[in-house]
C-alpha cells in the first residue's frame, strides 16, 4: 500500500486552513469554501468529482492531498430491530467499528475515536488488545458520511461512545466537533452530539472551557471508588469525587446536563446498598441515568442483571426524583457492543 502520511489530510482542515492552502498553491481564496462543501456537505470521496475546479487544480490538489475514505469491511443488519453495525477499515489496514441506530426520532450513529483503547476497563471489548492509535478528524466524521452513503439516510445524532477513549484523543475531538457542527458542512447541532469519557478529569475541565452545547456522557458504572476500581483502572487515578466536582464545573460553565451510564452487573453494581449510593452522589445535580444492562464478552466473567434487579434500581433512583432510563438493548444478535466485532473479526 502507497505511503500517504506525506500528503495533506483535507478533510481534517478548517475552511480557513483551506483557503491559505489554496492561495498558498497560487489559486483564489473562494475555492477552499467549494472544496470544503464537496466534502463534507456532498460528500465525494475524489478530487475528479469536484466539478467546478479546473483540471490542473484537481490535479495539483492529488498530488499534494488526500482525502479519507473508509472501506466498509463487512456490514450487519440486526434481525431483531434493524440497528446496523459498519467495520471499516482504514489506510493503513487498521480496523474500526460504527453503529447506526435507527430510532423514532431520528438516526443515531455510534462512532469510535481511537483504534482500540488503553483505559482497560472490565466490561468492554474494545480494550482487549490495548490502544494502536487515535482516529484523525476526517477518520472520525468519514464514519458518519460513509454510513449516510450506504444507508441513504442522513445522520441526526452523533454519539461519540464507540471504541477508544475521547478524552485520550482530545485535539482531534475538538477538531471532529467543530466540523460536524459545520453550516458548510453536514450542519449536526452540538445539541445532538454526545462525547463520552470514563473520566479523564483534567479534560473534562478543558472541555468545559469551551462552553460547547454537547451533551458530556460520563462512564460512572460504579457508586463507589473502591469497586470502580475493580472494573475500571482509570479509577485508580481519579476519584469519583474528582470526577463529580468536574461534572459540576462543566454544568457550570456550560449549562448542559450531564449523562452518567451505569452498566448494570449482576451481583457486582446492581444492589440496593449501590442505587442508594448512587442516589447520594448525583442528588440535586441536573443528570440523567443511562442504565445499561451490560453486554456479556466471553473474555470477561461479568454476567447481566436480572430483570427484576434491573426494574428494582431504576425504581429506587426514580423514587428519589432522578431521571433515569433503561437504555434499549440494540444489535444483540450482531455483536452490537462496543469492540465486539472488531475483536470476532480479527480472531478469525
Amino acid at each position: 500500500m502507497e505511503n500517504i502520511d506525506n500528503r495533506i489530510d483535507i478533510k481534517s482542515m478548517t475552511i480557513d486552513e483551506l483557503e491559505e492552502l489554496l492561495v498558498s498553491m497560487g489559486d483564489k481564496k473562494f475555492r477552499g469554501k467549494q472544496i470544503f462543501s464537496w466534502l463534507h456537505e456532498k460528500l465525494v470521496v475524489s478530487f475528479d468529482d469536484m466539478t467546478n475546479l479546473s483540471k490542473p487544480l484537481r490535479e495539483k490538489l492529488e498530488e499534494k492531498c488526500r482525502i479519507t475514505a473508509l472501506k466498509a469491511e463487512t456490514v450487519q443488519v440486526s434481525k431483531i430491530d434493524g440497528t446496523s453495525k459498519f467495520l471499516f477499515e482504514l489506510y493503513d489496514g487498521n480496523l474500526i467499528e460504527s453503529v447506526l441506530m435507527k430510532y423514532h426520532h431520528g438516526n443515531s450513529v455510534c462512532i469510535s475515536s481511537q483504534v482500540g483503547c488503553r483505559m482497560g476497563c472490565r466490561f468492554c471489548a474494545s480494550t482487549l488488545d490495548g490502544c494502536v492509535r487515535n482516529l484523525t478528524p476526517s477518520e472520525m466524521l468519514d464514519q458518519i458520511y460513509t454510513i449516510q452513503k450506504i444507508s441513504g439516510e442522513r445522520v441526526d445524532n452523533v454519539v461519540v461512545m464507540g471504541s477508544g477513549e475521547p478524552m485520550d484523543n482530545f485535539d482531534n475531538i475538538i477538531r471532529f466537533l467543530s466540523l460536524l457542527n459545520s453550516e458548510q458542512g453536514l450542519n449536526i447541532s452540538a445539541r445532538n452530539i454526545t462525547v463520552s469519557t470514563c473520566g479523564i478529569v483534567p479534560k473534562i475541565i478543558e472541555l468545559a472551557d469551551k462552553k460547547l452545547q454537547i451533551t458530556l456522557a460520563i462512564s460512572l458504572h460504579a457508586p463507589n471508588d473502591e469497586l470502580r476500581k475493580t472494573m475500571m483502572p482509570i479509577a485508580n487515578k481519579y476519584s469519583i469525587e474528582e470526577i463529580m466536582e468536574a461534572c459540576r464545573y462543566y454544568l457550570k460553565q456550560t449549562n448542559r446536563r450531564i449523562s452518567f451510564e451505569y452498566s448494570l452487573v449482576k451481583d457486582v453494581n446492581d444492589t440496593e446498598e449501590c442505587a442508594q449510593q448512587l442516589i447520594s452522589l448525583v442528588k440535586g445535580m441536573n443528570c440523567h441515568i443511562n442504565l445499561i444492562p451490560v453486554n456479556p464478552i466471553k473474555e470477561r466473567d461479568y454476567r447481566q442483571s436480572e430483570q427484576k434487579a434491573i426494574y428494582a434500581f431504576k425504581n429506587k433512583l426514580e423514587k428519589n426524583g432522578i431521571n433515569v432510563t433503561i437504555r434499549r438493548e440494540m444489535g444483540r444478535d450482531i455483536d452490537g457492543a462496543c469492540g465486539q466485532l472488531r475483536k470476532s473479526y480479527i480472531g478469525k
